[in-house]
C-alpha cells in the first residue's frame, strides 16, 4: 500500500512519535476523500436514508481491526471515535469475533423474556461483581443506552411511588420519548417532538470551565453549588423532594462536552437522595466499561448509586445495554417491563469476552494511555490560543476549542465551527474524530489503544489545530501538511 511521502520529511518540533513511527503506525491515505467507490455509496445513502443522521465527513467503512478503519477505497484511518465509545476492545477483537461465532453456531434468539437460557445469568453474575455497589443485584437487559434509560425511569417510578424525577443541562440519555424528556444537550434533539414525559425538571450541571473561574477550590464550591441548588432552592419553591422519585446523571458528561465534575457534586447528590428517599441513577453508558480506568467513571468519586444504565462499550459493538439495580428496587411483577431482543445471546457471548479483555488488559491500558495523553495535552492550552481546556480521566478526553484571542486567555468564547474544521482536517489527515457539547473535541479511542498510535494520533491533532488557527494567508497547502502528520 502506498503512503503519502515527500522526498524527504522533518517532524515538527511538537511531534512525540518520530517519522519512523508514523509511516509504521501512522494513516494510510491513498486517495483523495472521499474516494470512488465511497462517493458512489455515500451518494446512493443519500437518497435512501433518514437524514435525521449526523454524518460528520465522508468516510465508509469495510472493515476494522483494533484501532484501524479500512475505507471502501483501500484507505486507513487511525479511529479515535471508537464507533462513539462503543468498540471498547477494538475492532473485531479476535475473542470477541469467536465468541460470537461460537455463538452464532449454536442459538441465535429465543427471547429471554419468556424463557430461560444461561448466558443471561452468567453475565448477570458478572456484572454484579464489578458494579459500583454492594449487591444483591438484579439485572434487567436491553438492547441500546436509551432502552437502559427508559427502564431505569419506569422502575425509579414504580418502586418509589413517585412521578418527578432530575436531570441536568447539558445532559443526553437517549432519544426515545422518556430518555428524550431527560435530555437537554441540544436544541434539534428536541425540536418538533414535544409534548415530553411530564415531571422532569433539568438543572445546572457543574461545567467548571463555562461556570466559574479560579483555581481548585472556586471549581468545588461551584461543584458543590450546583448540587445544593435542588435542596436549598427547588425543593423550597416549586418541587416538593417527597414527589421526586430519581437523580438522573452522568458521572461524567458525554455529549455535553466530555465534562468532568468535581467528586463532592456527586457526593452531595448521594446525600441529598438519602435524605429525601430518591434514587440516584448513574448514566454510565458512555464513561461505563473500564473507559476512565475504572469499572464504572462513578467509582473515582466513592459514590455508590442505587441504580446503573450501561450500554455501548459493554459488548464491543454488539446492541447490548443494562439496568442494573440494587435487587430490593428491582421487585416488579412480571409483565410489567420486557424487550424481545434484550439479552440477544449473540450479544451477551460478546460481552463476556469482552468483560475477560477488559479486566484482563483494557481497562489498565486506559488508566496508563490516558494519563499519559493528559499529561501532553495539558500543554496545549499554552501553546494553542484556540485550545481552552483540558479535561478527562482515563481514555474520556475533552478537548475544548475557543475563538483564542492570543493575548488573553479570559476570552472563552465558543468557537464550534473552529472546532469542526480541525475535525475535518484531521479526517483529511487519517484521524477520525467525534466533537461533543457546544465546542470540544471528543478523544474516545479503543481501549486498546497503544502508546504508539496515541502518540501519532496526538502529533495530527495538534498539527491540525495549528493549522486552523492560522489565517487563510497563512495556510500550509493540503498535501504539504498531510506529509507532515503521515509521512
Amino acid at each position: 500500500m502506498t503512503t503519502l511521502t515527500p522526498p524527504s520529511f522533518t517532524a515538527p518540533s511538537h511531534h512525540i512519535a518520530s517519522p519512523e513511527t508514523h509511516a509504521r503506525f501512522g494513516p494510510k491515505l491513498i486517495t483523495p476523500l472521499p474516494g470512488t467507490n465511497a462517493a458512489k455509496i455515500i451518494a446512493v445513502d443519500e437518497t435512501l436514508l433518514s437524514p435525521s443522521y449526523t454524518r460528520g465527513y465522508p468516510l465508509v467503512v469495510k472493515r476494522g481491526r483494533g484501532c484501524r478503519i479500512e475505507d471502501v477505497d483501500g484507505n486507513e484511518f487511525l479511529d479515535f471515535t471508537a464507533g462513539i465509545a462503543v468498540n471498547s476492545t477494538g475492532h473485531c477483537h479476535p475473542e470477541v469475533v469467536a465468541a460470537i461465532q461460537a455463538q452464532a453456531a449454536e442459538l441465535l434468539h429465543m427471547s429471554g423474556t419468556d424463557f430461560y437460557y444461561d448466558l443471561m445469568p452468567r453475565f448477570a453474575e458478572r456484572l454484579s461483581s464489578v458494579a459500583p455497589m454492594p449487591g444483591p443485584h438484579r439485572v434487567y437487559f436491553g438492547n441500546s443506552g436509551a432502552e437502559a434509560v427508559e427502564c431505569a425511569m419506569k422502575l425509579a417510578r414504580y418502586h418509589t411511588g413517585r412521578q418527578h424525577i432530575i436531570s441536568f443541562l447539558g445532559s443526553f440519555h437517549g432519544r426515545t420519548m422518556g430518555a428524550l424528556s431527560l435530555t437537554a444537550s441540544k436544541p434539534q434533539q428536541k425540536r418538533r417532538f414535544a409534548p415530553f414525559v411530564p415531571g422532569v425538571t433539568h438543572v445546572r450541571y457543574p461545567y467548571a470551565y463555562r461556570g466559574c473561574s479560579g483555581g481548585p477550590q472556586a471549581e468545588e464550591a461551584f461543584a458543590l453549588g450546583c448540587a445544593t441548588y435542588i435542596e436549598n432552592k427547588l425543593f423550597k419553591t416549586s418541587l416538593p423532594p417527597e414527589e421526586v422519585a430519581a437523580i438522573f446523571v452522568e458521572p461524567i458528561q458525554g455529549e455535553g462536552g466530555y465534562v468532568v465534575p468535581h467528586p463532592i457534586f456527586l457526593q452531595e447528590l448521594r446525600r441529598i437522595c438519602d435524605r429525601h428517599g430518591i434514587l440516584l441513577v448513574a448514566d454510565e453508558i458512555q464513561s461505563g466499561a473500564g473507559r476512565t480506568g475504572k469499572w464504572w467513571a462513578i467509582e473515582h468519586s466513592g459514590v455508590q448509586p442505587d441504580i446503573v444504565c450501561m450500554a455501548k462499550g459493554i459488548a464491543s459493538g454488539m446492541p447490548l445495554s443494562v439496568c442494573i439495580s440494587k435487587a430490593h428496587i428491582m421487585s416488579w411483577v412480571p409483565g410489567s417491563h420486557a424487550s424481545t431482543f434484550g439479552g440477544n445471546p449473540l450479544c451477551l457471548a460478546a460481552a463476556l469476552a469482552t468483560f475477560d479483555v477488559i479486566e484482563r488488559e483494557a481497562m489498565a491500558n486506559a488508566a496508563t494511555v490516558g494519563t499519559a495523553a493528559i499529561q501532553r495535552l495539558k500543554e496545549w492550552p499554552e501553546r494553542h490560543p484556540i485550545v481552552g481546556d483540558i479535561r478527562g480521566v482515563g481514555l474520556m478526553i475533552g478537548v475544548e476549542i475557543i475563538a483564542g484571542a492570543p493575548s488573553t486567555k479570559q476570552d472563552r468564547t465558543p468557537a464550534p465551527q473552529l472546532r469542526d474544521r480541525i475535525v475535518d482536517l484531521a479526517f483529511e489527515r487519517g484521524l477520525l474524530l467525534l466533537g461533543c457539547g457546544e465546542t470540544t473535541i471528543r478523544l474516545c479511542p479503543p481501549l486498546i489503544v497503544t502508546q504508539q498510535e496515541t502518540d501519532i494520533a496526538l502529533d495530527i491533532l495538534e498539527d491540525c489545530i495549528a493549522l486552523a488557527s492560522r489565517k487563510p494567508a497563512e495556510e500550509t497547502p493540503q498535501a504539504e501538511l498531510r506529509h507532515a502528520s503521515q509521512t
